[in-house]
């Protein structure tokens, strides 16, 4: 199986990380402008749900969050060992099944598509989210409640071709948006 690659969702999904995380003011120190947000963000706990080569849990690294807090899983093994050999603290799970704990802030690029029988299927596990697209979604919202810290929030990353979420209870509001070939992706920031 081979390593989700970055391509423009997760470029979106990178870029809203970090405007999310810069959006504070700034306090100067030693003639320096250090981001506000980094001092006050340095220990949030940090979850990323399909890490693939990593690109959202450097960035968090990069952001000012502590190498202890940030977390990732995937189901691909080989992703796991990759982003392992970065430094992180990473497991193999399919979605939150072998998560503990909560977290402030969980990000999640998921598998979106719907079904393509003609798509290889090695490559359906990173783009397939079911035969609407939304399926693994629904499932990802489901166990996602009992992992959220009261205040924490979501980012996820939908297409306008995915069908079929179950939005439930969750409160969401778009946060970014892009066109892109044949589709638009959207981030969504999610609070319970």
């Amino acid at each position: 199986m081979t390593i989700y690659q970055p391509a423009e969702d997760s470029y979106l999904l990178q870029e809203t990380l970090s405007k999310q995380f810069a959006k504070r003011d700034t306090l100067s120190s030693a003639n320096k402008e250090i981001p506000n947000s980094l001092i006050k963000n340095a220990n949030l706990k940090f979850l990323e749900i399909g890490i693939g080569s990593g690109i959202q849990l450097r960035t968090a690294k990069k952001l000012g969050l502590k190498n202890k807090n940030i977390l990732g899983v995937d189901i691909n093994l080989e992703a796991v060992k990759y982003c392992k050999k970065l430094n992180f603290f990473c497991k193999k799970s399919n979605l939150l099944e072998k998560v503990k704990g909560k977290f402030d802030f969980i990000i999640f690029n998921p598998p979106y598509l719907p079904e393509d029988k003609r798509e290889p299927k090695e490559s359906r596990i990173a783009t397939t989210g079911g035969k609407l697209g939304g399926e693994i979604i629904n499932q990802f919202l489901q166990q996602a409640k009992k992992h959220l810290e009261k205040n924490g929030k979501i980012f996820l990353l939908v297409s306008n071709l995915t069908k079929g979420i179950k939005w439930g209870n969750w409160k969401k509001k778009k946060i970014a948006e892009k066109k892109v070939f044949y589709e638009t992706l959207k981030v969504y920031e999610l609070r319970q």
